[in-house]
C-alpha cells in the first residue's frame, strides 16, 4: 500500500484528538512547518526517571564500537493504538549513511522490550507523536533507544558526520546525560554544512522534531566531564515515512500490507 493511495479508506478525523491534541505545545507545529525544526521539551508528559531504567539492560550495538542499541517497528492501527509490527531490519543506503560499518548493510537488533512498549506514558508519546506528523494506520514507525557510555571520547555518530536519517518525520529525545561534555546538536540547510540553522545541546526530556528530508544535522563527540567517571548518553530517535528506497523494500518485503511513502 502506498501513501499517495490513501484516500482508500482511512479517516484521519476518526483518529483521537483529545487529550494528544494538547500534548504538544502550540508552537510545535508552526515551527515545523515554518522552518522544518521545533525544539520543546515533554518532562512533563512522561515519567522519564522510569525510562532510565530501561537503559541498563540494553545490547551493545553488533555493528558500531561503544554504542547500545534496542529497536522496534511500531503503527498505529485503525482505532489510532500503538502496535507492534514485528521484525524488519534497519537498512539505510550510502546515500543517507557515510559510515561504512552501516551504509547499505541489513541490521538486526534486539526489540525494544514488552515492558517498555506497555508504559501508558510510552504508548501515549507514540500516539501524539505519530499524531504531529500525521502518520497514518499501518505506517511502519521505527523507535530506538540508543545511546554511548564509557570512557574518553566517542563520536556518537560512529562516521556518519553531516547526515540525513532517509525519512520526512524524525525526533530525537534525550533520555539521560550524565557526565558529559560536548554533544552539541548543530542543523544545515545543506550537506556540506556551508548554511548553519542552529546549534543546542539538549538536555534529558528535551525532544528536537525534525522534517529529515528538507534539512541536515550532526552532533560534536562527547567525553568526560569528570575524568574520574564514565559519562553515559542515550536518546530515543523515532521516525517514519521513509524516503530512502533500501530501507523502504525490506518494509515491504517483511510488511506487505504497510503503507509506505514509496518514492520514485
Amino acid at each position: 500500500m502506498k501513501l499517495d493511495t490513501l484516500k482508500h479508506g482511512y479517516d484521519m478525523t476518526s483518529m483521537p484528538t483529545n487529550p494528544l491534541s494538547e500534548y504538544w505545545k502550540s508552537d510545535v507545529s508552526r515551527e515545523l512547518r515554518q522552518r522544518d525544526w521545533s525544539l520543546t521539551d515533554i518532562r512533563e508528559r512522561i515519567d522519564l526517571d522510569a525510562w532510565q531504567t530501561f537503559l541498563a539492560d540494553l545490547p551493545r550495538d553488533p555493528y558500531v564500537n561503544r554504542r547500545w542499541k534496542r529497536m522496534s517497528w511500531l503503527c498505529l492501527d485503525d482505532q489510532g493504538d500503538m502496535q507492534q509490527m514485528g521484525e524488519c531490519p534497519m537498512a539505510q543506503g550510502g546515500a543517507f549513511n557515510d559510515a561504512e560499518s552501516m551504509a547499505d548493510r541489513l541490521r538486526y537488533y534486539e526489540p525494544l522490550t514488552s515492558e517498555f512498549l506497555s508504559r501508558p506514558d510510552v504508548r501515549a508519546f507514540v500516539r501524539a507523536w505519530a499524531q504531529l506528523w500525521e502518520i497514518v494506520p499501518q505506517e511502519p514507525i521505527l523507535m530506538q533507544i540508543t545511546g554511548v557510555r564509557g570512557e574518553g571520547q566517542v563520536d556518537p555518530l560512529q562516521g556518519q558526520g553531516i547526515h540525513a536519517d532517509g525519512c520526512k518525520a524524525l525526533s530525537i529525545l534525550v533520555m539521560n546525560r550524565e557526565n558529559v561534555t560536548g554533544g552539541e546538536n548543530h542543523l544545515y540547510a545543506d550537506k556540506a554544512g556551508t548554511r548553519p540553522l542552529t546549534d543546542v545541546t539538549l538536555a534529558p526530556g528535551d525532544i528536537l522534531h525534525l522534517r529529515d528530508d528538507h534539512l541536515f544535522h550532526s552532533i560534536d563527540g562527547i567525553g568526560q566531564q569528570d575524568p574520574d567517571v564514565p559519562f553515559e548518553r542515550f536518546i530515543i530517535i523515532i521516525n517514519s515515512r521513509f524516503v530512502d528506497e533500501f530501507q523502504n523494500r525490506m518494509l515491504r518485503r517483511h510488511f506487505p500490507d504497510a503503507v509506505l511513502n514509496e518514492t520514485r
